[in-house]
């Protein structure tokens, strides 16, 4: 066992750091002491850590060698070698970024004396380090990765000495980034466990912390706290290394305090006096308040908020597209059935459970298939989106018999069918709408007025048709097989709706009509006597009660143990049964005794072995989980009652051999929560083997496309193996079957059995049945009587036929005629057996027709962890509270009213105060399909993570602000050209900007032709933030300031309202509500002409915007390179408002003429003072600052009296330096003997590059210092 050594003092955060890595390994048994370690383990310091036992034991001393071992063991160090290297440099960037000042502000404030100076300028440093660290992460929730690792234990255990006693709440309020993460981490559980509560420091003041006053009367306590800040402030025992390490730092720190010094004089100065700036302000919350009838157009003429608010834009836009039919497939157009050239697009929603409301995984099928509807509506596709709503037949039941109970004390069974079948649809009609008016909150552009309910008359017409052709055809049949049965329903239920519970051991588990919990995950073993011997055979369960349906044991044909036992019987312990011993291929020699007791009627595997050996199938339990066909005392005993009793008769018997834990799966039932029976019934089965190998072979011969192809492979595995399908519930809800078991009033006719499908007949109504029974048994109709089945249909084979029942099938409809077979089935890929295979094989039987052409398979959403959305873990995200937010009190709140038990809801409540302390931000609809198309990679699973889409509606306040600046740019008159197209005078800046919209529109185009909505997503996203806004906006502000030049301004505005028009339409599909709100302020072309609405505005095409110019482009990169160049160069020297004149030398005349037209533009964009092109023989005034942009220009900044010369030169003496011996190493490389053979030629060629590279900049550099020495 390893023992850790740790600091006793509460804030020593490098034991800290080493107690978290600790803790990130539970199982290690690590055992910490408070204290030095003993001086013979020549630890230099604590923390350390001390492997194996005794003195000879390994030595691990210093906090990132204690935290990394204790990481990597936990599995904290990252994932794979790249997270490896990152946590690496963060934990440098901890050490020697942060650590440093954090202790210079915090040390002083615990009564260590520092030099005041020193002090003020490293709380400037570590605000501005902290402002780096803010900006990256931005984008994360965590520093590597998307779970906590080293790197944040190692940088939030930097910063607790900061956030507990010197970042103030107006510093913390400019960190918004840094302080939500550190937040999130001090959260964690293992942080809480360590740390305990932190408490974030109010007001920056000398502090006595706890630690101090203990060390008043702890003399160890009291060392720990100097040794803390000696160990920090002058470390250990220094090796010669690291002194010269040391020496190094302090160097820098000084060159640090000089540069700080300068900045201070600077200030000084009256004509860099710098404006207060003005506090940064949370996103606010802005209403539409206007009267707008529902159905009536937004008001678009009063001026748009000063910021984007999602309630402001969400506000009308729905009942209006919703009036106007935009949705509707007929719009545009006189009838559905006339040809369109453009073609047609059918999909059908996945119906949602009527019972349901809307989670994360509806939000992201429903952002994924509006994109793709709107898309293709836009594309001016006869496009129709078709929703509809599941009876859910076991869930609604549930639930409405929950509210009988609950509201009138009573049963359905004490109601009776045909008045609980009422209250269904009493209940449906008051409540099963909840879930559209959330679909359409989500923007969803379904055609409303074609919804289904899987219960309608339409519908249930074609599930009755369905299955009497079927029936008739003998692929529906009758049999008595094992189903999954729930006790507490008293029906069948689907694999779907079996839950496997894992367990590791003994565990006690709740059980729906048990009062005490039940105990699983033990291995019971008994033996059973050999019948005429003493011998016995010791078999083993983890269901002990099943044994009183054994009726065999098996072995298996090559075990030695029992070949003697060939023939042999074992005797039943309570009742007179023999048992024969079977050999079976299926027994596992290794396992246990390598015996096996058989239960035919209760277990999946036993049953087959029933069938292959004709034993005898005895069913121990009824629909209720009683005990029947055993002996007294068991008789009538609930099932988990016995399995406690005959344990004891075991005992008792002496039968009992041993109880030990035993990891094992417990199938339990995802409505009832109760634990599933293997249950011997006479069910209704379709067979599936003609019709699964049909729908193996559309996918294989290409006429069906599965995407992404990586789920080929389940497909075909489920497809070419698959069983018969039980479609029989014993429920009441739900398509009644239309079987009739017939009984014949003719002593001719014998009587006939409930397994025996002769006997069975179904039809359209009874009379239909009664003839065909009349004809089968061939005697008159009127001695025929008819029981219909009382049970009714599995969901899923409602489901099944959806694509084509919503369309009236059988009847030869219009819509049927149009849309049917459908485009494309886009769904989640967990329910790609359940639902997909099934309407794929329905289709093909009964139409004859596969129901789509492609399938789209999207990935199943897990938290930011990677962790399942469960209710108990507390990650279950509503999408309704990311669009309008939710504090933390009401996630908790949702929680109470849930029906987990006490101990989850604490346990989920402790899951969301880590993951969202500060509750979850409104972010609005846009954002949210956004973030989820986004996320959308064509893998298996979304780790979602709400802070990135919170980054998103920064993106639609982005664009807001974006298009409000352009239309004040294009001003009230501004009327566009007819038509969006060139006119040649376009400046750089123009023609740049066209290029990259075409870029987008071919980008877009593509990632939709390919499902691949990450690549759309950034299209559009670095279209409008990285190059409309950041590049082009304000590159051409100069163009509209200028007097005269009038002409340039114009096709600049007819340029810019191209953009604007494109990229809204461009990223409609996806953010509908503020593209409209939006596109709806902008002038039209052809007023009298364009359409009414973005959503049927023609979506951009990539052959009518085809300015795509990789000429261009390149001359761009070669602009941007240059102002980057340029504003590295200001940064560098702190030059953050005064203008420089700047002198950009070009090595040929195409970099002298390119630097010319995009003179301006370098200007704008880099705040120089002036730009001035040079060629290579022209020389550089003295007093610049120099840089390489590329090997075609070299940057020249005037920071002649802006800057301390002395320090420039140390930097490039110090660049020629690194310079010099990179060069040296390659010549020495390139001058080996069999250099020229054994390396690869592209490898020299690189070589040669980087050599010519390394000498031009060498040459600059001794040119600059030149310049440099000069300015002295």
């Amino acid at each position: 066992m390893a023992t850790l050594y740790v600091s006793p003092h509460p804030d020593d955060f490098r034991s800290l750091l080493a107690l978290l890595a600790a803790e990130a390994w539970p199982s290690s048994g690590v055992k910490t002491v408070t204290d030095k370690p003993p001086a013979n383990l020549c630890a230099r310091s604590t923390p350390a850590l001390v492997l194996g036992a005794g003195d000879g034991g390994a030595v691990l001393s210093g906090a990132n060698a204690v935290a990394w071992y204790l990481a990597v063991q936990g599995k904290r160090a990252g994932a794979g070698v790249k997270q490896q290297s990152e946590v690496r440099q963060w934990l440098s960037f901890a050490d020697n970024e942060l650590i440093p000042p954090s202790c210079a502000v915090v040390f002083p404030l615990m009564g260590v004396t520092l030099d005041k100076k020193l002090q003020q300028t490293s709380r400037v440093e570590l605000l501005r380090i902290l402002k780096l660290l803010d900006k990256m992460l931005e984008p994360r929730t965590y520093l590597v990765g998307e779970s906590v690792t080293l790197a944040d234990m190692a940088v939030a255990s930097a910063l607790l000495l900061p956030f507990k006693y010197a970042l103030e709440p107006s510093d913390r309020d400019a960190l918004t980034n840094v302080t939500r993460w550190f937040t999130t981490c001090i959260n964690q559980p293992h942080f809480i466990k360590v740390l305990g509560k932190v408490t974030l420091c109010e007001k920056m003041a000398p502090v006595k912390t706890n630690a101090e006053a203990k060390a008043c009367s702890n003399p160890s306590a009291a060392a720990a706290a100097g040794d803390m800040a000696q160990a920090t402030l002058n470390g250990p025992p220094k090796t010669e290394a690291q002194l010269k390490k040391e020496a190094k730092k302090r160097e820098k720190l000084e060159k640090f305090q000089q540069k700080k010094e300068m900045e201070a004089k600077k200030k000084t100065q009256p004509a860099t006096e710098k404006k207060a700036k003005p506090e940064k302000k949370e996103l606010g919350v802005i209403s539409y308040n206007i009267p707008t009838p529902a159905g009536e157009k937004k008001d678009v003429v009063s001026p748009l908020p000063d910021s984007y608010s999602p309630q402001y834009v969400e506000a009308a836009w729905y009942p209006w597209w919703e009036k106007r039919g935009f949705f509707k497939p007929e719009y545009g157009r006189q009838s559905i059935g006339d040809p369109n050239p453009q073609g047609i697009f059918m999909m059908c929603i996945p119906p949602p459970n009527v019972t349901g409301s809307l989670h994360l995984g509806h939000a992201l099928t429903n952002a994924i298939q509006d994109s793709l509807t709107r898309w293709h509506r836009m594309r001016g596709e006869t496009t129709l989106w078709n929703p509809g709503c599941d009876h859910a037949g076991i869930a609604t039941q549930v639930v409405v018999e929950k509210k009988l109970m609950r509201d009138m004390g009573k049963s359905r069974h004490e109601l009776g069918r045909e008045k609980f079948i009422e209250e269904v649809w009493k209940w449906k009609n008051e409540k099963g709408d909840r879930i559209y008016h959330q679909l359409k909150k989500l923007g969803s552009s379904l055609d409303w007025d074609r919804a289904c309910f899987t219960m309608d008359p339409k519908l249930s017409y074609a599930v009755q048709e369905a299955f009497i052709r079927m029936h008739d055809e003998g692929v529906i049949y009758r049999s008595k097989r094992l189903v999954n049965w729930s006790c507490s329903l008293n029906s069948a239920i689907s694999d779907i709706e079996v839950d496997k519970k894992e367990l590791t051991g003994r565990t006690l588990l709740p059980v729906p009509g048990y009062k005490d919990k039940v105990e699983f995950g033990v291995l019971v073993s008994f033996a059973y006597k050999v019948d005429g011997s003493d011998e016995e055979v010791i078999v083993a369960t983890t269901r002990i009660e099943t044994m009183l349906g054994d009726t065999a044991v098996a072995v298996h044909p090559d075990d030695s143990r029992y070949r003697h036992l060939k023939g042999k019987m074992v005797a039943h312990p309570f009742c007179e049964r023999k048992m024969p011993v079977v050999f079976d291929d299926f027994v596992d020699m290794s396992f246990g005794t390598g015996a096996v007791k058989i239960t035919p009627a209760h277990d999946h595997n036993d049953y087959e072995v029933g069938v292959r050996h004709g034993l005898p199938f005895v069913n121990i339990l009824d629909e209720n989980g009683l005990l029947i066909n055993v002996p007294p005392p068991f008789l009538g005993m609930k099932r988990f009652e016995a399995r406690k009793a005959v344990l004891e008769a075991l005992q008792d018997r002496g039968h009992f051999r041993e109880v030990k834990d035993n990891p094992m799966v417990v199938p339990v039932c995802s409505r009832s929560k109760d634990i599933v029976e293997p249950l011997l019934k006479p069910q209704w089965y379709v067979s599936c083997a003609d019709m699964g190998k049909q729908a193996a072979d559309a996918v294989r011969e290409g006429h069906l496309k599965i995407i992404p192809d990586h789920h080929l492979k389940t497909w075909f595995n489920w497809m070419d193996n698959i069983r018969d399908w039980c479609i029989s519930r014993q429920l009441w809800w739900g398509h009644r079957i239309p079987a009739y078991f017939i009984t014949v009033n003719d002593p001719s006719v014998k009587p006939g059995e409930d397994v025996d499908g002769h006997y069975w007949v179904s039809g359209r109504t009874a009379e239909e049945a009664r003839e065909k029974a009349a004809k089968r048994f061939n005697v008159t109709s009127d001695k025929v009587t008819l029981r219909q089945d009382e049970d009714v249909l599995d969901t899923w084979f409602s489901s099944g036929i959806f694509p084509f029942s919503i369309f009236g099938w059988p009847n030869e409809t219009l819509d049927l005629s149009v849309f049917y077979p459908g485009t494309l089935l886009e769904t989640g890929h967990d329910i790609l057996f359940f639902w997909v295979a099934r309407m794929v094989m329905m289709g093909l039987k009964l139409t004859g027709k596969l129901p789509f052409k492609e399938v789209y398979l999207h990935a199943v959403v897990r938290d930011a962890h990677g962790r399942k959305m469960s209710k108990s873990l507390g990650n279950v995200i509503d999408p309704l509270d990311v669009i309008t937010g939710i504090s933390l009190e009401g996630l908790h709140a949702q929680l109470t009213f849930s029906n987990l038990d006490p101990v989850e809801v604490e346990r989920a409540k402790e899951g969301q105060k880590s993951d969202y302390p500060n509750g979850i931000p409104e972010c609005g609809t846009d954002a949210l399909r956004f973030a989820l198309c986004a996320y959308t990679s064509q893998g298996r699973d979304i780790n979602l993570d709400v802070n990135r889409i919170l980054g998103y509606r920064h993106f639609c306040n982005k664009l807001w602000n974006a298009v409000k600046f352009a239309m004040k740019t294009l001003g009230d008159n501004f009327v566009p050209s007819e038509k969006a197209q060139m006119c040649g005078e376009e400046s750089v800046a123009d023609r740049w900007i066209l290029s990259r919209l075409s870029a987008a529109v071919g980008l877009c185009d593509a990632g939709f032709k390919a499902y691949d909505f990450p690549a759309i997503t950034t299209a559009i996203y670095n279209f409008w933030l990285y190059e409309l806004c950041d590049v082009y906006l304000e590159s051409v502000k100069p163009v509209f300031g200028k007097e005269g030049d009038e002409k340039q301004a114009g096709v600049c505005r007819q340029t810019l309202y191209t953009c604007l028009d494109v990229g809204l339409r461009l990223l409609s599909p996806i953010m509908p509500f503020v593209t409209e709100e939006l596109y709806q302020r902008l002038p039209r072309r052809r007023p009298q002409l364009d359409p009414p609405s973005i959503c049927v505005t023609p979506y951009p095409d990539a052959q009518e915007f085809c300015w795509n110019s990789d000429e261009v482009d390149r001359n761009m990169d070669f602009v941007m390179n240059v102002v980057k160049t340029i504003r590295s160069l200001r940064a560098d020297y702190n030059l953050t408002k005064t203008r420089a004149d700047c002198y950009l030398q070009c090595a040929d005349a195409a970099a002298v003429s390119l630097v010319q037209t995009s003179n301006v533009q370098i200007q704008t964009l880099s705040y120089s003072q002036a730009v001035i092109p040079l060629s290579a023989e022209q020389v550089v005034p003295a007093g610049c600052a120099v840089a390489i942009a590329s090997d075609r220009c070299t940057v020249n900044l005037m920071i002649k009296g802006l800057i301390d010369v002395d320090k420039e030169l140390s930097k490039l003496q110090a660049k020629k330096g690194e310079l010099a011996k990179l060069m040296e190493k390659l010549h020495d490389k390139m001058a080996t003997g069999d250099y020229r053979d054994k390396v690869p030629l592209k490898v020299q060629q690189q070589d040669g590059e980087k050599l010519r590279q390394s000498q031009t900049e060498l040459d600059k550099v001794q040119e600059a210092m030149d310049n440099f020495s000069k300015m002295k």
